[in-house]
């Protein structure tokens, strides 16, 4: 169960709003959805969260680039939505890595404890399922993302269940997401 929402900080505080993702297959397309939702370029947040399994952060302050966090790298990368947060740049790959690329993954979700054994029959199955290790497990991106908002790293970090209520509630927005929820 996902769920996301938009948190845009006004004059008058943070207004709420929640979000279809079903038309987002970009981190521009997420950035742009968050700039909609606030005309007048102030400090917007996408939330998004997988039940017990991870949570996302994306802020956008106008037109400047997204910065994002992702509390499981690993475990958002068998979500769609969490591959959309998951970019080359945030991953420390460069652009464009053929044997990086998510979609090439076979994520079927048996990649934990199996051994690295490097027999393969030819077909490069095996250096397929070792390209997974570029997507660690564990937090991925900027965790001071929130530093100024007054959610420190460390508090980010240690975020876990129902992180995005968390979030809410640490910037005083927690009645506004609950009108969404």
């Amino acid at each position: 169960m996902y769920f996301a929402a938009l948190l845009a900080r006004t004059e008058d505080g943070w207004e709420a709003s929640d979000t279809e993702l079903d038309d987002v297959e970009t981190l521009s397309d997420l950035a742009d959805l968050a700039r909609e939702a606030s005309p007048d370029e102030d400090t917007v947040l996408v939330l998004i969260e997988q039940e017990d399994a991870w949570f996302g952060v994306v802020r956008v302050d106008g037109e400047e680039d997204p910065r994002i966090y992702v509390s499981d790298a690993a475990a958002a990368a068998r979500s769609s939505y969490g591959e959309i947060l998951l970019t080359d740049e945030l991953l420390g790959r460069e652009p464009g890595d053929a044997g990086d690329d998510l979609d090439a993954l076979d994520l079927d979700g048996t990649e934990d404890g199996e051994s690295d054994d490097e027999e393969d029959d030819g077909d490069g199955t095996a250096a397929a399922a070792g390209s997974g290790e570029a997507v660690p497990h564990g937090p991925v991106g900027d965790a001071e993302v929130l530093d100024d908002l007054g959610v420190s790293e460390k508090e980010l970090r240690s975020m876990s269940g129902d992180a995005v209520g968390e979030i809410a509630e640490a910037l005083g927005a927690a009645d506004v997401l609950e009108t969404v929820r």
